[in-house]
């Protein structure tokens, strides 16, 4: 095998090429984080109305939209892929397995350890989607998908000080902060 050995100025070069590829197919698919968004927003809304309303019993049930919502994704990027399929590259690879890890972890916290999370479950949320949206930011240089992350982190900690009947509520504003508006700035530089 020929390994090829490069210059400083190839390598910054590979690496900047790298970068502006994954941002181009994160614009090509910026309508998945907009899809999130709106679907995080309808859900907490959602939950909101249905504890406003002290129907208790069922504010969980717009949360089995999730997984749905993921199956959707799923299917996409796989049709997406098997009519031109592109290699990936190493930051797209690291910000899909991310994202899965994220979204599957997400899940089990919710439907499986919600009772010991309690109170903190939204700020937790919160902060996870963050971590995760200042990453993808930083990943391929969009100060919009920075900015929102970094917002949505500081909705996260405020969530602590709220009651709990009004973090769907939170987590409303923070999807609309964090996902929604940076995922429109993404579509629209397309």
């Amino acid at each position: 095998m020929n390994k090829k050995i490069f210059t400083p100025e190839e390598s910054l070069l590979l690496i900047a090429q790298t970068i502006e590829e994954t941002k181009q197919r994160f614009k090509n698919n910026g309508h998945i984080i907009i899809f999130w968004g709106f679907l995080t927003f309808m859900v907490t809304l959602s939950q909101f109305i249905l504890l406003q309303l002290e129907l208790y019993r069922i504010n969980l049930y717009p949360c089995y939209l999730y997984p749905v919502g993921g199956i959707y994704t799923a299917l996409y990027l796989w049709r997406k892929n098997q009519g031109n399929p592109q290699p990936q590259t190493p930051i797209g690879r690291i910000l899909m397995a991310t994202g899965g890890a994220l979204g599957l972890n997400l899940l089990l916290l919710g439907f499986i350890f919600s009772d010991k999370l309690g109170e903190a479950m939204a700020s937790v949320f919160l902060i996870l989607l963050a971590f995760f949206l200042i990453v993808c930011g930083v990943s391929i240089k969009f100060k919009p998908l920075i900015v929102g992350g970094i917002l949505l982190n500081l909705i996260g900690f405020a969530a602590f000080y709220f009651d709990s009947t009004y973090h769907p509520l939170i987590m409303s504003i923070g999807s609309v902060t964090g996902l929604i508006i940076p995922g429109i700035l993404l579509n629209k530089n397309k």
